[in-house]
């Protein structure tokens, strides 16, 4: 800082500073209502967000070790009530609000965080009815879950042994609130499914204020009711009261002791009940035998003596043997007249007879064919000299035998006609009846 006059020049820095001191000595702790935006959550794990209302904004940061304790994600557009204080960004020279609390306007941050795990649970279908599993209906083991010395595991084993006191009873001691005590009712129940101790699971505890009651709001507890292969009773606080694992749970009790109702019926009302259905079977059983008894006076009365039932069997057997016997003659009879009728019809077609059949028949075929061949070969000849006679007329050499001479121009051998196709000095053949001559031509004349 330097002098010039009566003026005091500062540096930017020195400025920002000098802000940033009276915003953090007069803003240390305010609260400040109003609704979010620009949220942004980098891998860093801080919170960037604007605080604004009608007339203004204010940007605001949270940092990690913050962050860690919220029970809800805060989103674009939520009402918030935030606590921190003023301080100013160097780099930008903005003043913004360091955030060290916040809550949901209207709602409390724990009532926030119920609601926006319930809706994302729901969304995967951890509270389906498909995926409800049914109570057993006279378990042999009960395996609880809940703080050894709390009201809540007296309440169960009262009702327990006033119902039906010789059950087996597993309990499995573990915290219901406070840090930690979600990881322990979780482990508690993966351990009685791993192990295979209990046919059916209490999982509770007493009443309670919300935060109270918030081990069984964690998700860590809910998926480990969804995943257990035990069914699961959940018996949390009043009757008013409702949390997370009550929507997971295969079957919700308004409080331990009806969780203990409804894990088993009375001793006395199931003996009562098989009684009854003793003695209801007991008297089928004598209506029963009293109409079998019926049917079998019925059935007597009915039966005939065996002795004079097996002589009409055995008369009946004499009538089919004779009738047998009688068909079997016929038969025979029959059969002998049908082999003499095939054995006449196989004389009349013996080979023997159908052989010399058809030698006279190939003797007679010879005959007609050497008479057929000659008469072709008389005509043949005929036909022969008759051509030949008329190939004779026309034949060139007779004429040739008349006197006249067949001409050739050499070397070509065309026939000459005409002397118009000769020329003085051409060569020619001249062929006779008999013999044939060289000649050249001296003159033509037409």
């Amino acid at each position: 800082m330097e002098l010039f006059g009566e003026k005091r020049i500062l540096t930017v820095t020195q400025l920002t500073g000098l802000i940033r001191g009276v915003l953090e000595e007069n803003f240390e702790h305010v609260w400040v209502e109003g609704e979010i935006s620009n949220l942004a959550m980098p891998a860093s794990g801080h919170l960037y967000f604007t605080l604004k209302d009608a007339g203004a904004q204010l940007r605001c940061v949270m940092f990690r070790a913050s962050t860690r304790a919220l029970k809800f994600k805060p989103r674009d557009g939520m009402g918030l009530i935030v606590r921190g204080r003023l301080t100013v960004y160097d780099q930008r020279g903005d003043y913004q609000l360091l955030v060290e609390y916040l809550e949901p306007r209207g709602l409390g941050a724990l009532q926030m965080a119920f609601i926006q795990l319930k809706e994302r649970l729901a969304k995967e279908g951890l509270f389906a009815e498909e995926h409800k599993r049914p109570i057993p209906r006279l378990p042999r083991r009960i395996g609880i879950v809940t703080s050894a010395t709390g009201a809540a595991i007296h309440d169960i084993l009262t009702v327990l042994n006033r119902r039906f006191a010789n059950l087996e009873i597993l309990l499995y001691p573990v915290r219901v609130q406070g840090e930690g005590a979600a990881a322990e009712i979780a482990g508690a129940i993966r351990d009685f499914n791993r192990l295979g101790m209990a046919d059916v699971l209490i999982v509770g505890r007493g009443g309670g204020s919300l935060e109270d009651l918030w081990a069984f709001n964690e998700e860590e507890v809910a998926r480990a009711i969804h995943q257990s292969r035990i069914p699961v009773i959940s018996a949390v606080g009043h009757e008013v009261d409702f949390t997370i694992a009550d929507f997971v749970a295969d079957l919700r009790a308004p409080t331990p002791s009806a969780a203990a109702e409804l894990v088993v019926r009375s001793k006395s009302e199931l003996v009562a009940e098989v009684d009854s259905l003793s003695h209801r079977l007991l008297q089928a059983i004598d209506r029963r035998l009293a109409e079998l008894g019926g049917e079998v006076q019925v059935l007597s009365r009915s039966l005939k003596d065996p002795t004079l039932l097996l002589g009409h069997l055995a008369q009946r057997v004499d009538d089919l043997a004779g009738r047998l016997t009688l068909a079997c003659r016929g038969g025979e009879e029959r059969r002998r007249h049908l082999v003499q009728v095939l054995v006449n019809r196989l004389r009349l077609q013996n080979p023997e007879v159908e052989v010399e059949r058809g030698r006279e028949l190939l003797l007679g075929l010879t005959n007609r064919a050497e008479r057929a061949m000659e008469r072709r070969l008389e005509n043949a000849r005929e036909g022969i000299a008759f051509s030949a006679g008329k190939l004779e007329a026309l034949s060139p050499l007779a004429t040739l035998a008349r006197g006249y001479a067949i001409a050739n121009l050499l070397p070509e051998g065309t026939v000459i006609r005409q002397s118009s196709q000769l020329a003085a000095g051409d060569r020619l053949s001249l062929r006779f009846s008999k013999g044939s001559a060289l000649c050249r031509v001296d003159s033509c004349e037409d």
